[in-house]
């Protein structure tokens, strides 16, 4: 019986900690998103956590840890929900056009989170991978294997899949920025549109092979 009741405790006190880092990371990403690295102050993102400063601090040593890992949550975040969207689709090409379209509606619904990726190349430049990077890496191997299945399958060109991974990856996250920039005006589906039509049929007409 106590040790049923010792784990329930220690069950409740894991939970706690998890919502409060949550909470943190929540109110830290809206803090860093507004006010910028610079800016923004742990006192505040305290308050708008409903904690006291000193808190803060037993969650995260630093101002700097703080933000990087408000960083880090959101690719985290972003590959969970591309994930999940194209988790039920069997065709390859399918499951990269559900990609791409789960991709920008994810960066519409959170411009805060594409503020602090730009956030971090800005005051991080000496990092030598920054986190958007470190998490495309170890995507990468799981994509490589969809593109080898479909050269294989003569659906699409032998070209090395390194090649093709990153080249799709920088065209969506260049996209994604872009329009970030003009303020959101095109909608995901729209941007996905335009791109999976360049990406898959390509600009040149069969005749001008």
């Amino acid at each position: 019986m106590e040790k049923s009741l010792a784990k329930r405790g220690r069950q409740r006190s894991d939970d706690l900690t998890a919502r409060r880092r949550e909470d943190l990371l929540s109110g830290a990403t809206q803090v860093f998103a507004t006010q910028g690295y610079q800016g923004a102050d742990v006192q505040v993102i305290a308050q708008t956590c409903g904690l006291a400063k000193g808190t803060v601090y037993l969650y995260f040593p630093s101002k700097e840890a703080l933000f990087l890992a408000t960083v880090d949550r959101v690719m985290i975040r972003l590959r969970t929900t591309v994930r999940e969207a194209y988790a039920g689709v069997t065709d390859p090409l399918d499951q990269i056009a559900t990609a791409v379209r789960a991709y920008f509606a994810y960066f519409r619904t959170h411009p805060d989170h594409a503020e602090l990726l730009i956030i971090e190349r800005a005051e991080y430049r000496d990092r030598k991978t920054p986190t958007y990077l470190e998490h495309r890496r170890a995507a990468a191997t799981e994509w490589e294997a969809v593109y080898a299945g479909l050269i294989r399958d003569g659906r699409i060109r032998n070209l090395p899949v390194a090649r093709i991974g990153r080249v799709i990856s920088d065209l969506v996250y260049g996209t994604m920025f872009t329009n970030h920039f003009e303020g959101g005006l095109r909608a995901p589906d729209d941007q996905a549109r335009d791109v999976l039509d360049i990406l898959f049929n390509g600009l040149l007409t069969r005749g001008s092979d």
